[in-house]
């Protein structure tokens, strides 16, 4: 029992020790980590082109396809705030006649607004937040590049080390087996991560529509592309149009019903549906799924927040296939995963069901309730 004790104890202070290893070293695991994941999901696309082009080639266009789609979606956010910049410039008179009523009314309850501003107003914060904005922008940018070339140089090795793994024997052969089947599982994820965005876009712009939010295609773009990025993105895709529904409406009762229906929307979404759809295809707890958000976001920020499911998914695959870990995949697997936990690990499986040994398809995005 003491034996059983201790060994859970240095397991635990291992554990601690290589969180803070990986919170420390984050700057360079975490591209490194974002580019496996990047290969796990564009490699059908490298495979079909290293079909018709030399390699080098292919993993040259298949990184500039994932670049493109990147700058897609920091082109669209670019589009809907200039669109809305454009819109507030347009309307910069109506917006001064509602300033000046909003701060006579202050002024009659007894709320000098000009003397408040002229008091504790400082151009430091502007400064700092324009320090803090252009570090923001340069360290994206810096991870950006950093993952790319991870991504350039592990493209041009994925069938190399596949050999050299495979060659080891059955051992390698298991491994290459497991690596496959979370890419297609990471290729499901991404999936539906993609049509949770759509979801919460359209969701968006509807609800603009219907509040008569003006710009309601550019709020739904903002909140399609934004929703990438875990909790910062839908902030700022809900932050923003409260702030334009105050500008617009000039009522703060408009501006809290808005702010109101689109954390609804986010919230159905990003914290219901979405783990619910990630669980129920990857049978994977959604419980587990909030949990390695957070906790991961803890560790490396947006990267981490972004990449904890990834994380999670991969560690209950290799859990799956191993007999001495398989527990662990039990306690977090979703319905699914629960009711296939007496099949056998190593066999494929025949059933049309998510298991460890075929993966997802996509057709279980659209048998997915």
């Amino acid at each position: 029992m003491r034996q059983q004790q201790r060994t859970m104890m240095i397991a635990a202070a291992l554990g601690i020790l290589l969180v803070g290893a990986m919170a420390l070293t984050g700057p360079v695991i975490a591209p490194v980590f974002c580019a496996l994941f990047l290969i796990a999901v564009v490699w059908p696309i490298q495979r079909a082109l290293q079909s018709r082009l030399p390699a080098a080639l292919a993993v040259i266009v298949t990184v500039l396809a994932t670049l493109v789609a990147v700058g897609l979606l920091a082109a669209m956010v670019a589009w809907g705030f200039s669109r809305i910049a454009s819109w507030v410039i347009t309307n910069g008179a109506r917006l001064q006649a509602i300033f000046l009523q909003q701060t006579d009314w202050l002024d009659a309850q007894g709320i000098g607004v000009a003397a408040l501003l002229a008091e504790h107003f400082d151009m430091r914060w502007i400064v700092r937040a324009a320090q803090q904005l252009t570090g923001a922008v340069q360290g994206f940018i810096r991870f950006t590049v950093i993952t790319l070339v991870f991504t350039l140089l592990g493209l041009l090795e994925v069938e190399a080390v596949a050999r050299r793994i495979g060659s080891l024997g059955a051992s390698g052969v298991e491994a290459v087996a497991t690596t496959k089947v979370l890419a297609r599982k990471l290729q499901v994820y991404m999936a539906v991560r993609s049509l949770m965005s759509l979801l919460t876009g359209l969701a968006i712009w509807a609800f603009a529509r219907l509040a008569g939010l003006e710009l309601a295609v550019e709020w739904g773009v903002i909140a399609f592309a934004m929703n990438y990025i875990p909790f910062i993105g839908p902030l700022i895709a809900t932050v923003f149009p409260t702030l334009f529904a105050g500008l617009q409406f000039g009522e703060w009762q408009m501006a809290i019903a808005v702010f109101l229906g689109m954390n609804v929307i986010q919230f159905v979404v990003g914290s219901y549906l979405e783990p619910r759809m990630t669980g129920k295809i990857l049978s994977v707890s959604p419980f587990a799924v909030l949990f390695a958000v957070f906790f991961w976001a803890l560790i490396w920020g947006v990267p981490g927040a972004f990449l904890g499911t990834p994380i999670l998914i991969a560690l209950l695959t290799v859990a799956e296939r191993s007999e001495g870990a398989r527990w662990l995949a039990v306690t977090l697997a979703g319905d699914d995963g629960r009711r296939a936990q007496n099949e056998p690990t190593m066999l494929p499986s025949t059933s049309t069901a998510t298991s460890a040994s075929t993966g997802p398809t996509m057709t279980d995005i659209t048998r997915s309730p």
